[in-house]
């Protein structure tokens, strides 16, 4: 059995847990329609979901209404203990994508929400495809802002377009091994206050890297733009939530032209993990 570790590769945002209570509260979640269409193939409900990355829970949740079992890992002990109380009935464990702690073909689905851009990918592919079932998918997630609301444009101007500039297709375009073979979109709206909305960019990773007098200034300039367009009632945020479903092939590099792609029979699938 291959273990799993706390030791973060050099770029998995571990940051993120220095304010994990404020992201939690503020980020945005995923629409259930989104979840469903992540695990769709295979289309069962004892599927087994194992998500990457998962944060405080935001697409766990969702995850748990579709399958019985998901199981839920992070390399921040400070995330999964928000998850925990969020979603219980998810089992959890530290650790990255780059050693997940599972033996070979225990899963059915791999989930990944807007974290895929963390992993040590020269690590993490194998290792994924290592515990994948040989017919199983891995289903990702991003969320983009819908820019076509005016406000959302300037907060778009104040915040940079980190988030509508990745596109998972070229981000893989140099990974053959990975095969997208699906993509679908599912729109949705969250309501915040001027407290969410800052918190919401408090979370944000370049955020959080910028110098304490820099981050008050950002933070003063939206609240400004909230009090601008709110009327008394909150804003509403649109969402476009942005999904792939995907599956690996790694022999794709090296193999010859015009060779057929080899299968293999799933083991009977026990986990031998001990998830909380």
């Amino acid at each position: 059995m291959r273990r799993m570790t706390n030791e973060p590769s050099p770029s998995t945002g571990l940051d993120f847990g220095e304010v994990a209570l404020a992201y939690d509260q503020a980020r945005p979640g995923y629409p259930i329609a989104a979840a469903q269409w992540l695990v769709a193939s295979p289309a069962d409900e004892t599927a087994v979901v194992l998500e990457l990355g998962a944060g405080t829970g935001k697409l766990t949740a969702q995850l748990t209404k579709v399958v019985k079992e998901v199981l839920a890992t992070d390399p921040d002990e400070r995330m999964l203990e928000l998850l925990s109380h969020r979603v219980p009935q998810a089992r959890t464990a530290a650790g990255g994508a780059e050693e997940i702690n599972l033996p070979d073909r225990a899963v059915d689905v791999i989930a990944i929400a807007q974290a895929l851009h963390w992993f040590d990918l020269d690590r993490a592919i194998p290792e994924m495809a290592r515990v994948l079932r040989s017919d199983g998918v891995v289903g990702m997630v991003w969320n983009y802002r819908d820019d076509s609301i005016p406000w959302v444009r300037k907060l778009d101007r104040m915040l940079g377009s980190q988030d509508s500039a990745f596109d998972l297709p070229e981000f893989l375009a140099d990974r053959p091994e990975v095969v997208i073979i699906d993509q679908a979109e599912f729109r949705h709206w969250q309501s915040v206050d001027r407290e969410q909305l800052t918190g919401f960019v408090s979370s944000r990773s370049e955020v959080i890297a910028l110098s304490p007098e820099a981050r008050a200034e950002k933070l003063a300039e939206v609240i400004a733009l909230y009090d601008e367009y709110d009327r008394g009632g909150g804003l509403q945020l649109p969402w476009i939530s942005r999904c792939y479903r995907a599956r690996f092939d790694l022999a794709a590099r090296t193999r010859p032209p015009g060779e057929p792609v080899p299968t293999y029979d799933d083991d009977d699938g026990m986990l031998l993990i001990d998830f909380k």
